[in-house]
């Protein structure tokens, strides 16, 4: 019987169940999996499980490359790295089968995960599910290889840090299955990262906007593409522990009920802030140093052009650390054309996001953050705003204690039942009006 809270249907479900390496990072933990697979089964569900690479195979397989070419072509680096869920896929369907337990493991191109050429950063193009769903009506547990695909010239491809959950959301769609859990080594979607805010609340459940908002701000719990991916396609999202049978997060399209004005918050110290010097304040040259960062693959977050003076100005970006070798290479290249002085590079710095569907109609929460910033003396060095986000770039030595005031502020950190402790647009009207 498939029972989530507040969703419980007697009726056979199927579930596909994907687990991070951390799940299946030694035989003991494989064997766990494979018991929690099975008592899915006894409930009488059917059930698709995606596996992740064991523990940190994955970085030690790009050691490998790197230790004998420091500049590995991308088809050959897909090639390596994806044998790491094929070990891990491998050896789940062994402990299935010695516990009794029909099971048969695919990789990503027998599972029929079409992809793009794009390697290393492979998209899904098309799920073909005749394998997996010739294998569920014989009655076997299927295992699935994640993080990788194949594209149109039979090359492996993979699909970037994370890709397992695009994988298994990719295959709950194909295969029209009732909900996709996501099993790791956290319990949930939280307010914000309970290591930083202890009294951080963890989420029933969010819509797939917050969770886009939260996963592209830093927080690590789901790849931003396999919420996209769920979002574009209806699939509903449950983000549990793998060593927990309580339930977890639902991540799932926003119920009107819903009017919490801030959700959580999030926090990204892995980010950089660039800066192109002086360059001319004349039309065509932000759109030429921006097409150049963009044709280098370049993904940018926040924009600051400070004000011109003398006819020139500093032109500032945000982008993430994996990134930068990119900005540079392509800010170098066009430098001498738009005749900008230099540039330089920012480390130190960290984003702070607010997120909730609730700002949309909410004033005041801006004032509010820009206030609880202020009175803890913490300097915003940029801000950017979406309907549901408030993020802003602080010296990264400040991140942990701006996350920590603003919970507080916002009153994330109550010790009541979430849902009846965030703030509304009223109360944080009301604080205002008490100069908090």
């Amino acid at each position: 019987m498939f029972q989530i809270k507040g969703c419980v249907s007697s009726k056979m479900a199927l579930i596909v169940a994907k687990f991070g390496g951390t799940s299946v990072a030694s035989p003991e933990r494989i064997k766990g999996v494979a018991d929690r697979l099975i008592k899915i089964r006894e409930q009488g569900d059917q059930v698709v499980a995606v596996v992740s690479a064991m523990g940190k195979t994955t970085d030690e397989l790009m050691g490998l490359a790197a230790a004998v070419n420091d500049d590995p072509p991308a088809r050959e680096l897909d090639r390596l790295l994806s044998t790491g869920e094929q070990v891990s896929m491998t050896l789940l369907a062994l402990a299935l089968e010695a516990k009794g337990y029909q099971s048969i493991s695919y990789t990503g191109r027998q599972a029929g995960i079409e992809t793009n050429g794009t390697h290393n950063k492979a998209k899904i193009v098309k799920v073909h599910n005749e394998r997996i769903e010739r294998a569920l009506d014989a009655g076997y547990i299927p295992v699935v290889a994640g993080f990788q695909g194949i594209d149109a010239n039979g090359d492996m491809t993979t699909l970037g840090r994370g890709g397992s959950d695009t994988t298994a959301v990719a295959v709950a769609w194909g295969i029209g299955a009732d909900i996709c859990e996501i099993y790791s080594d956290v319990d949930g979607v939280y307010t914000t990262d309970p290591r930083i805010a202890p009294r951080a609340h963890k989420l029933a459940s969010i819509s797939y906007d917050e969770m886009l908002e939260l996963s592209s701000a830093g927080s690590g719990v789901l790849q931003m593409r396999a919420v996209e991916f769920a979002k574009k396609w209806g699939v509903i999202i449950h983000a549990r522990s793998a060593f927990s049978d309580a339930p977890g997060t639902l991540v799932k399209e926003e119920s009107p009920m819903e009017q919490a004005v801030i959700t959580g918050i999030a926090h990204d110290t892995s980010e950089m802030k660039v800066t192109i010097r002086n360059v001319p304040d004349t039309t065509g040259v932000a759109a030429r140093v921006f097409t150049a960062l963009a044709d280098n693959m370049v993904n940018m977050d926040m924009i600051i052009q400070n004000t011109s003076r003398d006819g020139a100005t500093d032109i500032s970006f945000t982008c993430p650390e994996a990134d930068l070798s990119r900005a540079v290479e392509a800010i170098e290249r066009v430098l001498p054309e738009i005749g900008a002085e230099g540039w330089d590079v920012d480390e130190d710095v960290a984003k702070i996001s607010l997120v909730g569907t609730g700002m949309k109609s909410s004033p005041g929460v801006s004032a509010l953050a820009f206030r609880t910033m202020s009175e803890n003396d913490i300097n915003i060095l940029a801000i950017s705003t979406s309907p549901i986000r408030l993020s802003m770039v602080i010296e990264a030595a400040e991140a942990q204690r701006a996350v920590q005031v603003l919970h507080t502020a916002f009153d994330l950190d109550s010790d009541s039942v979430f849902e009846e402790t965030q703030l509304s647009a009223e109360e944080i009207a009301d604080k205002m009006k008490k100069g908090r």
